[in-house]
């Protein structure tokens, strides 16, 4: 069995180590600050005590994958490993820099995965000597409890690394979905105007938060709405990951961030971790109480949910990836109640393109055209799934 490097020791880092060591692994956690080292070893071990305490895992279980799991202050000790996972800050001349120092260190059959959201993972293999070994290996967080894995090949990857990287994340117990090097890849990508339309359903005046969020859940089956998800996920986190597919995507204006987002994140208002974001989570506070006019409520989730769709088709048309692994990646990604292209064949897909049509004559601009899959498959009354 490989031994498991990660770099980074933030709760994605420690949360990969713990499926890898619960696998069978050993693990290498390297991180460059000691203090922050030392936090994630305590985290790590309190985390697998609690779950023995509710009886989640025995006392013997926890020990031992606490004991497989070794944290390190230096790359060099990664010298034996057969995979190394980077999970750090998402800033792509650091971690071409990490990748580019991690060449001198391993074995030349060691792959290299980036566990990034939104980066190119083209410009990370860049900075190798052996590119064809870099791949994307990105988890959602929390890892342990998160079933989906998606898997991204850069353009330089060796397939044989891919089948490798997935046969292996599989025995881990996770869902793999392979997704094309694009902005966002699936789930960051389809996701965006789960957030972004509500923002603009918000700006406009058409309901406050309480109500869309309950258009969203009351109606739509959604497990969050999009502004206490955005609340949970973090504010600064959320607007930074659309901003970067905003510019990562030259400006396309369907992934336009909103200013309302932003002056949250620059005020400090960042959701449930500051205690207050779209909503006060101050203890008594009180916040508001939607409307839950029905006829109200399904305009909003609508709208909302013909993006998400349109969405969906433009990622099948332009090859991102399947039709299963995108309705897979946001059933089980971001818990969708149904995977969006079944959703759109539910709706019926003339009915989807009718709904964009409407909103792009009612505004006119190019946020809102049409995936020219959903116009043809309309046109020959074809459907998703049959």
């Amino acid at each position: 069995m490989i031994k498991i490097g990660i770099i980074g020791s933030g709760s994605m880092g420690t949360g990969i180590a713990q499926v890898a060591a619960t696998a069978g692994h050993e693990v290498l956690i390297y991180d460059n600050n000691p203090a922050t080292l030392g936090r994630a070893k305590d985290g790590l071990l309190a985390t697998l005590n609690k779950l023995a305490d509710k009886g989640k895992l025995d006392d013997r279980t926890a020990k031992a994958i606490f004991g497989r799991i070794y944290f390190v202050e230096n790359m060099l000790d990664f010298t034996d490993c057969g995979l190394i996972i980077e999970a750090i800050v998402e800033d792509l001349g650091v971690k071409k820099s990490v990748f580019s120092q991690l060449e001198d260190v391993v074995g030349g059959s060691c792959i290299l995965a980036t566990n990034t959201s939104s980066l190119s993972v083209a410009a990370i293999a860049s900075a190798c000597r052996q590119p064809e070994r870099v791949l994307g290996i990105h988890f959602f967080n929390p890892a342990p409890l998160m079933k989906l894995v998606e898997i991204i090949p850069a353009v330089q990857t060796d397939a044989e690394r891919v089948k490798q990287a997935r046969l292996l994340v599989e025995s881990w117990g996770k869902l793999v979905v392979l997704a094309k090097d694009t902005p966002g890849f699936i789930v960051n990508r389809v996701a965006r105007p789960y957030y972004g339309e509500a923002l603009r359903v918000l700006e406009e005046g058409i309901a406050d938060i309480a109500t869309i969020d309950w258009a969203m859940t009351g109606l739509g089956g959604f497990r969050m709405g999009p502004f206490t998800l955005m609340d949970f996920i973090g504010n600064d986190v959320n607007y930074t990951v659309t901003e970067t597919v905003f510019q990562a995507f030259y400006y396309d204006p369907r992934y336009k961030p909103a200013f309302t987002q932003k002056r949250l994140a620059e005020a400090g208002w960042l959701g449930r971790k500051t205690g207050k974001g779209y909503y006060n989570y101050a203890e008594g506070a009180q916040n508001p109480e939607p409307n839950r006019n029905p006829e109200l409520g399904q305009v909003i989730l609508r709208r909302i949910l013909v993006m998400l769709i349109n969405e969906a088709a433009d990622a099948l048309y332009l090859k991102v990836a399947t039709r299963d692994d995108i309705d897979l990646a946001m059933t089980t990604g971001v818990n969708y109640p149904k995977g969006l292209l079944r959703w759109a064949d539910e709706i019926g897909i003339p009915e989807c393109v009718e709904a964009l049509d409407g909103l792009y004559d009612e505004y006119r601009e190019d946020r809102y055209r049409c995936s020219p899959l959903l116009r043809k498959m309309a046109a020959m009354g074809k459907k998703f799934w049959t």
